[in-house]
């Protein structure tokens, strides 16, 4: 089985956000494997496992996301391609999937995994705007895959319930929490990974010329959240505690 993961690079979840000129500023920020395309790339491998083939992961990024792609072939994947244009550094959705879709066309593919949103932007447009660029079935929320000969099984999250769809391979499936628990590379999984093929990509190579590519969207102010307020403790006894509080709401707050 042949199996097609895309990936992102994203900030880490836990890092502290600094603003530059309006805009967030990279500089010193632990960058990760966008937490949803974890499951996608933790899938991938078990299916490789179970099935044989290979997982080929593909991502559109900068010189600091093969950081993420290395911790994908660490934890098992084979092979990786690399899509780095200064064209795409801004562009939106629309742009992103047509390069990708340009890439993935060439290769040989039983089945395409990504993750169900991009943890940074929020978007959750991938997995439905791929399978229809390719012209493939989707199934978005999976939480459970199942592969039968040139059939798969999904489990997926619908409002106030779960629903089961039977798709017919080549597709596209969107992963989330809960299909899986993400392995961690091993020592040796690390090493091996150093020597695995990544190569890299300009728009030219995928036959997509650079001025055609952009965003219809601008980002016109970027804002952090306020600050949380002090917390006020109130010591002592229950009784002498609710009058202190009483006091505090009528006299400071005025709420009473």
């Amino acid at each position: 089985m042949n199996i097609v993961v895309c990936l992102k690079q994203t900030f880490d979840t836990e890092a502290l956000i600094v603003l530059k000129d309006g805009k967030i500023d990279p500089t010193g920020v632990t960058l990760v494997i966008n937490p949803d395309d974890e499951y996608a790339v933790e899938e991938g491998i078990r299916l490789k496992e179970k099935h044989g083939g290979e997982v080929v992961i593909v991502a559109i990024g900068n010189n600091r996301t093969p950081e993420a792609i290395r911790t994908a072939l660490a934890m098992g994947a084979d092979r990786a391609a690399l899509i780095d244009d200064p064209a795409l550094a801004e562009a939106d959705d629309q742009s992103n999937i047509e390069a990708l879709a340009q890439y993935i066309s060439t290769l040989n593919y039983d089945i395409i995994l990504t993750g169900i949103a991009n943890v940074d932007t929020g978007s959750v447009q991938l997995a439905q705007r791929l399978a229809e660029r390719l012209n493939l079935p989707c199934a978005n929320m999976v939480t459970k895959l199942d592969i039968e000969g040139t059939k798969a099984t999904t489990l997926r999250e619908i409002d106030g319930g779960k629903e089961i769809l039977e798709l017919p391979l080549p597709a596209v499936i969107a992963a989330q929490q809960g299909l899986n628990e993400p392995r961690y590379p091993s020592v040796p999984g690390i090493m091996k990974a150093k020597k695995k093929e990544l190569k890299t990509f300009k728009l030219p190579d995928l036959g997509i010329d650079a001025s055609s590519v952009g965003t219809q969207i601008q980002i016109e102010k970027i804002t952090l959240p306020a600050a949380r307020r002090t917390g006020h403790m109130i010591q002592g006894e229950p009784a002498e505690a609710a009058g202190e509080l009483a006091r505090i709401l009528s006299a400071e707050k005025k709420v009473l």
